[in-house]
Order: structure tokens, then C-alpha cells, then sequence
């Protein structure tokens, strides 16, 4: 199971209303929770010689609606000239390496391809996360050490 089937397994079970959903194969051990305040997903992956087939999982029925981020439109004419770079991946933001280094990138930085733009932590792994366009940093839109879900804006570039 890659991470993008982990993804889309999390988007349904988040659209589903599931308050609950276990997966279970041989090498990928997988529970997803949604409560009023908090999502919790857990995966444990072991490593194997040749990977099984995963069969999805039917979710329960819904206790209670998992929670929707909204969000209001700043300005939408003046952002949308910028490229939105989101969260690939559902954790803890941070903007520095640790806490006594500088931050990755700061607003009014050129950037390239490639280059870290933060660390987001999930289950105590910190995942660089990379640009993927050039361009200058308009707005960081994530407070330090503030959790993260999946596809939320974290940076606004300004390609030109």
C-alpha cells in the first residue's frame, strides 16, 4: 500500500462520516478515527518479500460527521496569481529543523525546485517537504508547530 491509496483511504473514510475504520493485511496494519476534535491515523508497515493485494475495508456506520476545515477566501482575485504548495501528508508543521537552527524559508525568499520549505512529523518521522515549482515566498499560511491535515495550504509562491 503507497502512500497516495493511504491518502485516498483517508479522504473517503473523512467524506464517509466513519467515526471509525480498521485495515488489517500482512504488511500494512492501518486505523483511522475521527472524533469531533481530532483525526487520528495510525499506520504500521511491515516490510515483506512480496506484497499482497490489499482488499479495502467497508467503514462502520457513522456515529458523528468527521470535522470540516472551512476556510474564507482572503482575496481571491490578488491570490489567485500565486501557486498554493499544500501538505502532502497529515501532521505537525514546523519551519525549522530544530529548534535552535534557522527557518527553511522566510516570506520575500527566492526559492528553487527542490529546495525544503518545512518538516512535517507524523507518528515521530520528520518528512522534508520540497517545493515543487520556483518562485518568491508570498505567505506562509501555517503557524509553527501547528498539526496539518492533507491538501492544506501551507505556502503561497509567487512563480514569476
Amino acid at each position: 500500500m503507497d502512500l497516495k491509496d493511504i491518502q485516498n483511504l483517508i479522504k473517503f473514510v473523512a467524506k464517509s462520516g466513519a467515526s471509525e475504520v480498521k485495515l488489517e493485511t500482512d504488511d500494512v496494519k492501518i486505523t483511522i478515527k475521527t472524533g469531533s476534535d481530532t483525526e487520528t491515523t495510525i499506520v504500521q508497515q511491515v516490510p515483506m518479500q512480496a506484497q499482497m493485494p490489499v482488499q479495502p475495508m467497508q467503514p462502520a456506520p457513522a456515529a458523528a460527521p468527521a470535522p470540516v476545515a472551512t476556510e474564507a477566501p482572503a482575496a481571491p482575485a490578488e491570490d489567485s496569481k500565486y501557486i498554493t504548495i499544500k501538505s502532502p501528508i497529515i501532521g505537525t508543521f514546523y519551519r525549522k529543523p530544530s529548534p535552535d537552527k534557522p527557518l527553511f524559508v522566510e516570506v520575500g525568499q527566492s526559492i528553487a525546485e527542490g529546495d525544503v520549505l518545512c518538516i512535517i512529523e507524523a507518528m515521530k518521522l520528520f518528512n522534508e517537504i520540497e517545493s515543487e515549482v520556483s518562485g518568491k515566498i508570498v505567505k506562509v499560511l501555517v503557524d509553527d508547530a501547528s498539526p496539518v491535515e492533507f491538501d492544506q495550504p501551507l505556502f503561497l509562491v509567487d512563480p514569476s
